[in-house]
């Protein structure tokens, strides 16, 4: 069984965030500079919400907002629901599918080690289940 740890393990820790004060087009403009989804919003090095184009887009852009006068923190999604590296995929999926999100940071002792994105989660699932068709295919075939 994949647990999160493999997966950060496997694409690296790299934490990209910003401070709840910023104003959303600082956002939007590193996320596409990163090619990610979603920041972590930190203050004074605390996790205190994440911020992702899902936000950007039903809070920003539908309700008529400026980019550039709103800050992060009006359109943040607080508390973050986060997972631990001993978690498995498997609770992961479960997480992001009950709870309709698309991004967990992976959290340790207080200390953020990275994000894992439902992309990862089923990139991992898929690679698991190929790899089990290869043992059947051999287990057969032997």
């Amino acid at each position: 069984m994949r647990l999160v740890r493999h997966l950060l393990e496997g694409k690296g820790g790299a934490i990209y965030a910003i401070e709840p004060h910023k104003p959303v087009l600082e956002a939007i403009r590193m996320m596409a500079e990163k090619h990610v989804g979603a920041l972590l919003v930190m203050e004074a090095g605390k996790l205190v919400g994440i911020v992702s184009e899902r936000d950007y887009a039903r809070k920003v852009i539908l309700m008529g907002r400026s980019s550039a006068d709103t800050p992060v923190r009006d359109i943040m999604s607080a508390p973050v629901l986060t997972v631990a590296p001993g978690d498995s995929v498997n609770h992961c999926m479960k997480l992001v599918t009950d709870q309709r999100v698309r991004h967990l940071p992976v959290v340790e002792n207080g200390q953020i080690l990275g994000v894992v994105s439902i992309g990862d989660l089923v990139k991992a699932v898929i690679d698991d289940q190929a790899e089990q068709l290869e043992y059947l295919q051999r287990y057969i075939s032997g």
